[in-house]
């Protein structure tokens, strides 16, 4: 789980770290932009991380085949010079590297590394790493110390050069990491436009700009300095403090409401952004909520205005899709099929289906803006109708996603930025067989729809298939959407930069911040 953002220019923010001893001479002499997030690193390995807080660090110290440009949604070269599919039926992809690359290290950058970097993910199959993204993907061949890589895929995928151009397709140096686990440690060997000079995990990172960067970045940034916190309460205090520059994921939703853009001493950025919250459910048997009854009860009753409105004073919008606003083949399906709380109709599909109240089940969440009270919400809403026993849990970010791995919890909340601007990021990694969330849901007729969605290259035609996708999910309520963020970066008067560390494409970009 990674996430994207779309719209005009937009916000957000997080980063952190990078590796190697190419750093500008004299950036020590330039005082470091310092950006506050309450996102967190789960690893700084790109086979071990698929959230949003470890893969901002991939898109600063670590370099991709492709990337994005700001703005826009198709993919362009950074490590590579070119690339392309090849022959007919969207299943082999071949990339030629740039010359003379190099690792911030000093080391030289080949064909061998980019195919070791594919290779590792697949073989590692971290549950908390990005393997499922590449699940298409067969094998790789790269002309050792050569310049060109194919990609063989299993079978045809048009939104392959999409998922390469994420955190999943950083290129790592294959003498420093093992092949086969996960590199431990505070060091990173990478390419990106940043590295790391020091990092102190859960507090700080230290990124100097990288000298030995060849890429689609054409003007190396200034030192920038993360500084993690462990709440949005925290962040905000530093914020009011000033000791941070810039702040963006995650303010209280109360302080983001009363900010005033008339404000001569900061800046506000604002998008509605293809990041969204869902309530997730086990359904494997055995589980509490595997009966499609209980959960479908469970959609009919929750109000989502109450809890953009009462919890998050309208940071948020309510999201009755799995598709958010902005990304092709957006739908209202939840709305379609449950138009309005109605405790009613929820006890008739319980007593239809034969199912004894009230249901009794955990609610796990952890990390982001006013989680404690929107788990109490919820709870308050299945329980004032009777029919269900909510015991809500609050889980460390690292303890919670190992948890959900391996299926610890009978309904959790999570939130989810896309990896790249497409709506298969919103199929495939969450309601997909072996998926990210690994709820233990699978459907034939979602599988047959995202297999022929990515025989299509052409991604505005891809419209129908995805919106029989979320009917579907409305149909089997794997999951519940909740709702859509409107994301916030602040910074003071002084800093520019802040509407490119998010803009819809999922990079954050910390090379544009600067002293005005």
């Amino acid at each position: 789980m990674r996430c994207v953002h779309r719209g005009t220019v937009v916000p957000v923010l997080l980063a952190l770290l990078a590796g190697g001893c190419g750093f500008a001479s004299g950036s020590e002499d330039r005082s470091p932009v310092t950006v506050g997030t309450t996102d967190r690193v789960t690893s700084l390995d790109p086979a071990g991380a698929y959230d949003a807080g470890s893969w901002a660090l991939f898109g600063n110290v670590y370099q991709s085949l492709l990337t994005f440009a700001p703005g826009s949604s198709t993919p362009v070269p950074d490590a590579a010079r070119s690339c392309g599919f090849r022959g007919e039926g969207l299943r082999t992809y071949t990339c030629e590297l740039r010359p003379h690359l190099t690792f911030a290290n000093g080391h030289e950058l080949t064909a061998r590394d980019v195919k070791f970097s594919f290779d590792r993910i697949k073989r590692i199959h971290s549950d908390q790493g990005p393997g499922s993204l590449l699940d298409t993907l067969q094998s790789v061949d790269g002309d050792g110390g050569g310049t060109e890589v194919v990609f063989h895929l299993r079978v045809p995928d048009a939104t392959f050069p999409l998922k390469i151009a994420t955190g999943a397709g950083s290129i790592v140096d294959s003498t420093r990491y093992p092949a086969d686990r996960l590199r431990t440690g505070d060091a990173v060997d990478g390419s990106g436009p940043y590295g790391l000079a020091t990092y102190r995990a859960g507090a700080e990172a230290e990124l100097r700009p990288n000298t030995r960067y060849t890429g689609a970045v054409k003007s190396l940034g200034g030192p920038v300095t993360v500084r993690y916190f462990a709440d949005p309460d925290t962040l905000d205090e530093a914020w009011q403090e000033r000791s941070v520059e810039v702040v963006g994921r995650q303010m209280p939703p109360a302080e983001i409401a009363r900010i005033s853009p008339t404000d001569p001493g900061v800046r506000v950025v604002e998008t509605t952004a293809p990041s969204i919250r869902s309530l997730v459910f086990d359904v494997r048997d055995g589980a509490p909520l595997k009966e499609t009854a209980i959960r479908q009860a469970i959609a009919a009753v929750l109000d989502r205005e109450a809890i953009a409105r009462d919890v998050h004073r309208r940071t948020v919008d309510p999201l009755y899709s799995l598709v958010p606003q902005g990304i092709t083949g957006h739908a209202t399906s939840f709305y379609d099929a449950y138009p309005k709380p109605d405790a009613a109709r929820a006890r008739e599909m319980l007593r239809e289906a034969g199912v004894a109240v009230p249901v009794r089940f955990g609610l796990a969440y952890s990390q982001g803006a006013a989680t404690d009270q929107e788990a109490a919400l919820i709870k308050r809403q299945l329980e004032a109708t009777g029919l269900f026993r909510v015991t809500p849990q609050r889980v460390g970010w690292q303890e919670f996603q190992e948890g959900y791995a391996r299926g610890a919890y009978d309904a959790y909340c999570v939130s989810w930025v896309a990896d790249f601007p497409d709506p298969d990021t919103f199929t495939t990694p969450l309601v997909g067989a072996d998926n990210a969330l690994h709820s233990g849901y699978s459907s034939a007729r979602v599988e047959k729809l995202i297999a022929q969605a990515r025989q299509i290259y052409q991604r505005n035609r891809v419209t129908e298939d995805f919106r029989q996708i979320q009917k579907i999910v409305a149909e089997d309520v794997p999951m519940v959407p909740l709702w859509q963020k409107k994301e916030y970066v602040l910074t003071t008067s002084s800093i520019s930069g802040a509407e490119y560390l998010s803009d819809g494409t999922g990079i954050w970009r910390l090379w544009r911040l600067g002293r005005i």
